[in-house]
Formats: structure tokens, C-alpha cells, sequence
């Protein structure tokens, strides 16, 4: 059985928790030692992964954990310790070219440790095994419609999904919403929150975007984009389609926000957006277009995407030498290895 250390996220927004303290208790029943680090602002208490049988830790003490643990989280590690040591199981974001990819391979190198990227727990045939992607659509839609209307409030905060849904169900703009990636996960998430806005959009996918229809696509108020390519693709919008006098587009919303990358479907924009400044003009004046950007928008409905991803990924930790896992650990090499050569 295996050491599990759920880490505290270091971003103050980050909210969700990749295992559930019902999770925790599978595992802990099927053998596993798991800790968990004290958090503030994760949305499950520590109270609640002690009674699940887990033992508690100091955020931040993952680095003095045993060699042989796994470390879990979500979203980025800190700067330090320079050298990693551990199997770090997180959304590492270093194979696309990202920028600060290669440093943070080059820490893993150092200290000998291994990054289980957990875009890249994949099937046989490459698809992903736990994901956001429905909550991150349907965060990414309710925003733009929100936006669109007048009605949305920032700073952004932690949401209750009763009251979002509610948000949407209001009288207000039915905009034209364009979904990109429609059929998926992050595509099915989109077209539930326009459900719940009471607009049918129009749906898009890989048919659709081989051979784009760019006056159909820039006929559309809203864009929410959920299509991550593993690599250089055609874009969906440029620069030129945001001045092009026939555009009615007004809010796009990245879903992936794979920003500073070759694989970026979305190349208009070089930074994402946050819980703060969640929206940004791409074009002001008469016919401005915004953006929203947000790379953990699954955190503003935290419990929920949380207990969505903990049930898919805790089915794979209770065997963390399974096939998906080696496959993982094999991209990690490989891209070490380029990046050694390069």
C-alpha cells in the first residue's frame, strides 16, 4: 500500500480538494496512509479527513514527507524546495512548451523526483480519467452570460450553485452562445449553463472546428471555448477576426486557457484573467470584445467539482501501478529527456 499526502493549495483561490474526505476513507480503508495538510480555505474542513482516518499535517510539510510518498494536489507548487524528490500526482502544465516548464522539469531532475501529470492519466485510447472539465464549462458559460448581461459580480467568491443557477434563470439577454468542443466534457458543462439561462447554443466539434466556419463563428455573441489540443493547430480567432468589421462577437470565454503555448487555439490574448479581474477588453470602444480567462474556475463551485474529480480519481489511487499511472510516468520521462537534449 502507498503513502498518499494530500498537499494545502498555495493559491489563495484554490479552493477545491483533488480527494474528498470520502473519499480519503476508501482509501484508508483499502490500506493506504494518507495525510492531509491543514488548509484555509479548502472547502472540506480537516476535521472532516480525521474522522475519515486520516492523519494531519502542517501546510506546506509535504516536502519533509517520507521518499516514498505520493504528493497530491491540484494546481502549481510552490518555488521551493528547488530539488523535487517526490511523485507529485497535480495539473503540471510542462509539456506543452508552457512558460516556466522547463524550470519546473529541470526541479524534478534535480532531485530525482517524478511528476504524474494528471492531464495525462489517460485510457488506451488518450482520454482523460479525472477531470474539471464539466464544472469548468459550466463555470466558463455562466460568467460570459452573466458578463453579457450586465450582471456579474466582482471580485468573484466562492458560489453556491443554487444561487448561480438562479443568477442564470433571471430575465435578461438571451445572447447567441457558440460552444467549441460541444461533445465533451467541458462542452457538456457549457451547454447545461445555457440551459439554465433558458438559450439553446449552438454546438460545435470536431466536425465543425476541421474545417471552421469563421463569418458563422463570429456571428455568435458568446465563444466558450473547451478544446485543449496536444498540439499546433489552426486558430479559432486571431487578431484580424477581432477587427473584422463584421464581427458580433462580444465575450470570449477560454475554458482551457492554454495561454504561452504552441497548442493555444485562442492566440488573442498572452495572459490569463482571475477571480479579481476575471474579465478584460481584448477591444474597447464601440464594439469591444472581452475576455474571461480563468485557470481554476472549477474553484468557484469547489464542492462540487471536487466530489466530481475525487470520485474519478480515487478509483486510480487505490492501485498507483496500474497501467494509466506507468503511462503517465513515461510522458514525464520523455519530456525530461527533450528537455535535457534541447
Amino acid at each position: 500500500m502507498a503513502r498518499l499526502w494530500l498537499r494545502h493549495e498555495v493559491r489563495a483561490t484554490e479552493q477545491r480538494a483533488a480527494v474528498t474526505p470520502a473519499d480519503a476513507a476508501r482509501l484508508v480503508a483499502a490500506g493506504h496512509e494518507v495525510t492531509v495538510e491543514r488548509s484555509p480555505q479548502r472547502v472540506f474542513p480537516i476535521e472532516e479527513y480525521l474522522a475519515a482516518g486520516c492523519t494531519a499535517a502542517p501546510a506546506g510539510s509535504w516536502a519533509g514527507a517520507p521518499a516514498d510518498t505520493y504528493v497530491i494536489g491540484l494546481k502549481e507548487l510552490p518555488d521551493e524546495p528547488a530539488a523535487l524528490r517526490h511523485r507529485h500526482v497535480y495539473f503540471g502544465h510542462a509539456y506543452k512548451g508552457q512558460r516556466g516548464a522547463a524550470d519546473l522539469l529541470r526541479r524534478f531532475t534535480a532531485g530525482g523526483g517524478l511528476l504524474l501529470d494528471l492531464e495525462y492519466l489517460t485510457d488506451n485510447d488518450g482520454r482523460r480519467l479525472a477531470a474539471f472539465g464539466y464544472w469548468a464549462g459550466y463555470v466558463g458559460a455562466a460568467l460570459a452570460i452573466l458578463h453579457l448581461r450586465g450582471s456579474l459580480e466582482v471580485p468573484l467568491h466562492r458560489l453556491r450553485r443554487a444561487d448561480l443557477d438562479a443568477a442564470l434563470g433571471a430575465s435578461g439577454e438571451r445572447p447567441k452562445v457558440l460552444v467549441l468542443g460541444a461533445l465533451g466534457r467541458g462542452g457538456r458543462g457549457a451547454r447545461d449553463a445555457c440551459a439554465a439561462a433558458g438559450i439553446l447554443p449552438t454546438a460545435w466539434d470536431i466536425a465543425e472546428t476541421r474545417e471552421l466556419d469563421r463569418p458563422a463563428l463570429l456571428a455568435h455573441d458568446i465563444l466558450v471555448n473547451t478544446v485543449a489540443s496536444a498540439g499546433p493547430v489552426t486558430a479559432f480567432v486571431t487578431e484580424a477576426d477581432l477587427d473584422d468589421p463584421a464581427r458580433e462577437l462580444r465575450v470570449i470565454s477560454d475554458v482551457t486557457c492554454d495561454v504561452n503555448s504552441d497548442c493555444n487555439v485562442l492566440p488573442v490574448y498572452d495572459r490569463v484573467t482571475n477571480w479579481d479581474e476575471p474579465v478584460r477588453a481584448l477591444r474597447q470602444g464601440e464594439r469591444p470584445v472581452h475576455l474571461i480567462a480563468i485557470d481554476n474556475l472549477p474553484s468557484l463551485l469547489p464542492r462540487e467539482s471536487s466530489e466530481a474529480f475525487s470520485a474519478e480519481l480515487g478509483r486510480h489511487l487505490l492501485d498507483l501501478d496500474s497501467a494509466p499511472w506507468r503511462r503517465a510516468a513515461g510522458r514525464f520521462r520523455k519530456a525530461t529527456e527533450e528537455d535535457i537534449h534541447a
